[in-house]
């Protein structure tokens, strides 16, 4: 399992890679089992009222988040970088220009049940 992580303005966003032969959540609107990647992560965007309320790059906001969807990829290094671009997508949704997100990649443990 690979942990996808992007930082920029003061706060970060971290979602997981499900790689090969590791059992991904199964909730709905999963892909199909049989993705060898599975990518989940949260998606938030900005809202005028409601939402959470946080700072981000120096300017306080309110955000709401929607479910997260998994995406099922065939291969690791498109998972990947459909992983980062997503991260990227999510701080522009609030005004974070996407170049400055910086992006790491780790390795994580699956919890063992």
């Amino acid at each position: 399992m690979l942990l996808i992580r992007g930082s920029a303005g003061g706060t970060d966003l971290t979602g997981t890679l499900y790689e090969r032969g590791e059992r991904s959540p199964s909730f709905k609107g999963a892909p199909d089992e049989d993705a060898p990647y599975v990518w989940v992560c949260d998606a938030f965007y900005e809202v005028e009222s409601g939402g959470q309320e946080t700072t981000i790059g120096g300017r306080d906001l309110n955000v709401a988040f929607e479910t997260p969807m998994p995406h099922g990829f065939e291969t690791r290094e498109r998972a990947i970088r459909a992983a980062k671009e997503h991260v990227r997508t999510q701080f522009a949704r609030v005004g974070v220009d996407g170049t400055d997100v910086e992006i790491e990649v780790t390795r994580a443990e699956a919890e063992a049940h």
